[in-house]
């Protein structure tokens, strides 16, 4: 069997392959809430064969939502709608996963098919962002307030109250968001984060609040689940975040419990010129891996089932997330299964008789 197909063990969880859903961001909530829409969404890939699914960037504060429309988990009442998603999730022999992420500076905006950039205005049904410095993403971003350290101390709190409800919510994986240049990652790039405070500056500094969202998450997680963290691994811009504090932050989450590494890149930077290509993130992920001694996923253009063989075969990452590619095809898991030499077993049962196309048609075939 290929190594994409194998099962996968997180502490005591245990993957049914090394595919995941990578959190892609559907902008179709009202007040935070999950609909039939993310049912549909969520589900579609699970029924696809992926073993875990990862939610969207689901906001701890109502203020950290990268659109009105975002998923969030920062009240009791949007628990019920995502119980009904792991249900079904873990219904299909898939994990459930959720990413928790607060937007910061890159709150507030349009929901990106409107054709709008930029901030939505507090008049329009907008509202001032935060972040770790008064600096705009770029001109048409509102500067964000400032963080003083009681308001930073109330994130952290919300992550944490966040995680409480994904475990009631019926999820197994949390995936801490300090990527894409949202607020985490604001704090670790010393482009978006001039304080000085004991939050900026230096690295020590910078670091700070991701090592203290990810301790303070972990301590009421249960330890048999595993706890990722998605980070940016370059800001792909001079003097900013780059692959070098990358490994190191890894090392130290690695010490604070986590035990993947999701590792993507950019996000901070408006103007940053990325040298997009099949698998161009994946040599960040190896590194992370083979330095920080450290689980990693890896994702961005990653398209083929031989392709993702390759990363994994080849030590470049541990698991692969897609996004866009199971946008355009929620059955990838499945074909990669038949294209990689699986059996055809693992496609539903509803489904079996559509997967031979040289089989016989039967009576139940035409039945509407």
């Amino acid at each position: 069997m290929s190594l994409l197909l194998e099962p996968y063990t997180l502490r005591q969880l245990t993957l049914i392959n090394r595919i995941a859903v990578s959190p892609m961001c559907q902008y179709s909530s009202v007040d935070g809430l999950a609909n039939d829409w993310h049912l549909v969404h969520l589900g579609s890939r699970a029924v696809g064969g992926a073993g875990l699914i990862f939610t969207e960037a689901t906001a701890v504060v109502p203020e950290g939502r990268i659109t009105a429309q975002d998923l969030g988990l920062w009240n009791d009442e949007q628990i019920d709608p995502l119980q009904r998603i792991t249900r079904f999730i873990r219904a299909q022999g898939a994990v459930a996963g959720i990413q928790l992420a607060h937007a910061g500076r890159k709150a507030s905006t349009h929901r990106p098919w409107l054709g709008k950039h930029g901030s939505v205005k507090v008049e329009e049904g907008g509202w001032v962002p935060v972040g770790p410095s008064p600096i705009a993403f770029d001109p048409q971003h509102t500067a964000p307030t400032q963080l003083d350290e009681a308001q930073i101390s109330e994130v952290i709190q919300a992550f944490v109250a966040a995680a409480k409800r994904a475990l009631e919510a019926g999820f197994s994986v949390v995936e801490i968001h300090a990527a894409h240049g949202y607020l985490l990652h604001q704090f670790l790039s010393p482009l978006s984060n001039q304080r000085r405070d004991q939050y900026g500056g230096s690295f020590e500094n910078r670091i700070r609040l991701v090592l203290q969202v990810t301790e303070a998450v972990r301590e009421v997680w249960p330890q048999e689940l595993p706890l990722f963290v998605r980070v940016s691994a370059t800001d792909w811009v001079e003097d900013g975040w780059n692959p070098d504090e990358t490994v190191e932050l890894a090392r130290r989450l690695k010490v604070l419990g986590v035990d993947l590494i999701d590792v993507s890149s950019g996000g901070t930077a408006a103007a940053a010129e990325i040298p997009v290509g099949p698998g161009y993130q994946t040599r960040f992920a190896e590194r992370v891996r083979k330095e920080a001694c450290i689980a990693t996923g890896t994702v961005g253009m990653i398209t083929e089932p031989a392709q993702a063989e390759h990363i994994l075969r080849t030590g470049q990452a541990n698991l692969i997330l897609l996004a866009r590619e199971l946008l355009r095809d929620p059955y990838w898991a499945l074909h990669a299964d038949d294209d990689l030499g699986g059996k055809k077993a693992t496609w539903p049962a509803q489904y079996q008789r559509a997967t031979h196309r040289d089989q016989p048609i039967h009576e139940s075939d035409l039945r509407d």
